[in-house]
């Protein structure tokens, strides 16, 4: 079928990276098993999806793989050339020596010989193996940025994935990348939606040519942080109706528009489908202003996965 999901060009003389404007995301808590994971990533293929985000603590880069196999056998796409695959590095291992084993035991996990996109996925470390959470305190440092993010670049260099970036990093972290990095972040991955805009940090990643990939866009409803507040947003529902819309489409529609990609995850194949049908329309600049008036309310916070620390907090 006709891919009909626009390219994004993201700004990066390093990478020249571009990629899908919508990416289907595969974090699910609880978990699902493999062969369901495998099943839903062969109907987004089949569906048109061409950007997936993984990362290791989803345990989702081996069903990944093994679609990706399945697709290529069956003859949904001629080459993993017409992919885009996001990674993401764990706290556990964001330690300059482990940086490179981690990327590498991911291309295992998916049976890849590169990735698109490696993030850090936090600006933590984990002291050791995390086996509840949120992670005691005192078992969570905030990572040595210099020495792993040299470590990140060497990935790209060695071919290992074709672009860098971060994930859930605030401007003050990038600054902090950005004044000693011989390649820049390119992407930064952080939740936003039209209940948490991320205004200032959407203005400051353009300004330093970094493209912001949304996460979370619907608010992470179902999972363990989530819940319903999008969908019982009084306002969106009247811009749903009002449009012959549902809510998620008016939520990534308005990611969309602020220039961001987005990552959203469905493993149903009508709304797989229906995150797919954003892109010929658009929101009036009165529904614009009514989202842009919106209470803010972070739903994917830190403190989810770690314990409150104020000093940790003052760190990120």
């Amino acid at each position: 079928m006709e891919n009909k999901v626009p390219i994004v060009s993201v700004v990066s003389s390093f990478s020249g990276l571009t990629m899908p404007a919508i990416g289907m995301g595969t974090a699910s808590y609880p978990p699902v098993d493999a062969g369901t994971l495998k099943s839903a990533i062969v109907e987004a293929i089949s569906a048109g999806y061409r950007h997936f985000d993984t990362a290791f603590i989803y345990g989702s880069e081996q069903p990944i793989g093994a679609a990706i196999a399945e697709a290529l056998n069956i003859g949904l796409i001629k080459s993993r050339n017409e992919l885009f695959i996001t990674s993401k590095l764990w706290c556990t291992y964001a330690e300059p020596d482990l940086v490179i084993p981690a990327i590498k035991m991911s291309l295992e996990n998916l049976q890849l010989e590169y990735l698109d996109l490696y993030l850090i996925h936090w600006p933590l470390k984990f002291s050791k193996e995390v086996s509840r959470f949120p992670v005691p305190k005192e078992e969570v440092s905030v990572i040595d940025i210099k020495t792993v993010w040299s470590a990140m670049e060497e990935c790209q260099l060695l071919g290992l994935t074709k672009a860098i970036g971060v994930s859930n990093f605030s401007s003050r972290k990038l600054e902090e990348i950005l004044s000693l990095a011989k390649i820049p972040p390119a992407v930064n991955q952080v939740e936003m939606n039209p209940l948490w805009q991320q205004k200032e940090l959407n203005e400051y990643c353009k300004a330093k040519g970094i493209h912001v990939s949304a996460h979370s866009p619907l608010g992470s409803k179902g999972t363990l942080w989530g819940d319903n507040r999008i969908f019982d947003c009084h306002a969106l529902k009247e811009i749903a109706e009002a449009k012959g819309k549902t809510i998620a489409q008016i939520c990534l529609r308005w990611v969309y528009e602020q220039g961001a990609s987005v990552i959203a995850k469905s493993f149903n194949k009508k709304r797989m489908e229906e995150n797919l049908e954003i892109f010929d329309w658009s929101l009036s600049v009165e529904e614009l202003e009514k989202i842009r008036v919106l209470p803010q309310c972070k739903i994917n916070s830190i403190g989810t996965f770690i314990e409150p620390s104020a000093e940790l907090e003052a760190q990120l």
